[in-house]
């Protein structure tokens, strides 16, 4: 690809990454803002210091919300294209539409999934405070190693088609994917600091809700991406308008 191509597909992943942060959005706020007033609700009934909030709680859940979602994900719509423009014709004869949809599933499943699954989302009154830095810094490190997991992956596979066939050699990496996964999860400290009394319920659906947002999120980028990325590559002939003269046969 050359330098234009790739400016306009960076374009077009952050225009992706708007819509499907539109879309998120609104998930977020159907499904996660509920659990989340709930969570501070548990968190004052049982909190013996009430202090005055710097940002009101409408502010967080509207104008705080949308803003965060929506820069989430014109960022990662923006690295999401450029992983893009690599990985179209690499990773298998997929075309832009198939590659977009891909793309945003592996990234759903090594950025999110993978570490989601050994450190889950928490709302509000569930967590330690002094463990923050600790949680975070663990939270992440699952996060890299995801990518670099199923970027080695991705490699295993190409490396093993040509023994193996495509679908053995898919296998394969699946496979060692997920012993190293699992292996990363029996490693790394485990952490458990859900307060005594929080509801099981409500952990359940903030975590449920919270999955759903970045599910929503990908699945409506790989969409919208893939239809604007075909139609660049892959822009379709101009047909002629009815009455039009035809340019005789030389």
């Amino acid at each position: 690809m050359n330098s234009a191509t790739v400016r306009n597909l960076l374009v077009r992943g952050m225009l992706a990454g708007l819509a499907a942060g539109v879309l998120a959005l609104v998930v977020a706020y159907v499904l996660g803002e509920p659990s989340v007033n709930s969570a501070i609700s548990f968190e004052d009934a049982h909190s013996h210091e009430h202090e005055m909030a710097v940002v009101s709680r409408s502010l967080q859940s509207t104008a705080g919300l949308a803003t965060g979602v929506l820069v989430y994900g014109v960022a990662f719509g923006g690295i999401a294209a450029l992983a893009f423009c690599f990985a179209l014709g690499r990773v298998g004869r997929f075309g832009p539409r198939a590659t977009a949809l891909l793309l945003s599933g592996c990234a759903l499943l090594a950025v999110y999934v993978v570490p989601f699954l050994k450190y889950p989302a928490n709302p509000p009154s569930v967590g330690d405070p002094d463990t923050i830095g600790q949680r975070t810094t663990l939270y992440f490190l699952m996060m890299l190693l995801g990518v670099l997991l199923a970027i080695g992956a991705t490699l295993l596979g190409k490396r093993l088609a040509p023994r193996l066939g495509t679908w053995w050699a898919t296998v394969v990496a699946v496979a060692a994917f997920a012993v190293a996964v699992g292996l990363a999860y029996a490693f790394l400290p485990v952490i458990n600091e859900v307060p005594e009394g929080f509801p099981a319920a409500l952990l359940w659906r903030f975590r449920l809700g919270a999955l759903a947002i970045q599910t929503a999120l990908w699945g409506a980028f790989g969409l919208a991406f893939g239809e604007l990325a075909e139609r660049l590559l892959h822009p379709r002939p101009t047909t002629a308008a009815p009455g039009a003269a035809v340019p005789a046969p030389q």
